[in-house]
């Protein structure tokens, strides 16, 4: 027979089990699983590594419902219905469903102006990241030949006033889009005794450029690249 230490007991482990089964819940089979720090994460750039991605990813895309969209309001803002530029666009949407124009206009931006500064400052990683091999030997050249002669450029952006887009096509695989910038810019070069050979560091200045960006859409890379510049008018 129990005495009465016993029933206090029973009750007490009885009271103490009905409490920690109230706070800590019981399992349902839809828990998360335990972290597990070996499981593949997405991963981390290195400090300073700067890429720039100007169309939008697949699973950006795919997050949100695809819409129905008049022919003539596909391209609102940025080509106009029935134009080279309209159809290219739409070759290119064709072979690549999760393209965004508005995006690439926003990434191309970027770009235009990440670039810009890397060659002024001779930032050879970050061009080479945003530039064709053929580009990217050009600008090479290009820093070698002024560092060579202790030349220095300051650059700095005042604004980037437009960026439209001129051109696009789809070759086989490889598309093309050609955006015109318009932007103000404070730049200067120096000599190796700090005279200003070039440029007006007090005057801003009007620039138009003519730049082709390019990707391969059979490759997994996301990423466009800069494959040709010229001077606008």
């Amino acid at each position: 027979m129990f005495d009465i230490y016993t029933i206090i007991f029973l009750a007490l482990a009885v009271f103490i089990f009905l409490r920690l089964r109230s706070v800590l819940g019981q399992r349902t089979g839809r828990e998360r699983p335990p972290y597990d720090p070996f499981t593949a994460r997405e991963p981390v750039r290195p400090a300073g590594e700067k890429v720039v991605s100007l169309p939008n990813r697949a699973t950006e895309a795919s997050a949100k419902p695809v819409e129905p969209v008049e022919p003539g309001e596909r391209w609102k803002g940025i080509a106009a219905a029935g134009s080279p530029v309209a159809a290219g666009l739409d070759a290119i949407a064709a072979a690549d469903p999760n393209f965004d124009a508005n995006h690439f206009a926003t990434g191309a931006r970027q770009a235009y102006e990440m670039i810009v500064t890397a060659f002024a400052d001779g930032d050879r990683r970050t061009l080479r990241n945003l530039l064709s091999r053929d580009v990217a030997e050009g600008f090479e050249h290009a820093i070698t030949e002024r560092e060579s002669r202790g030349e220095t450029v300051e650059s700095k952006f005042v604004s980037i006033d437009s960026a439209d887009i001129t051109a696009a096509e789809l070759r086989v695989r490889n598309a093309q889009i050609t955006v015109r910038f318009v932007s103000q810019l404070v730049s200067v070069t120096r000599d190796k005794t700090g005279k200003v050979i070039d440029g007006n560091a007090e005057k801003v200045t009007d620039v138009t450029d003519v730049w082709t960006f390019a990707r391969d859409l059979s490759s997994r890379d996301p990423n466009w690249k800069l494959v040709a510049t010229e001077a606008g008018q």
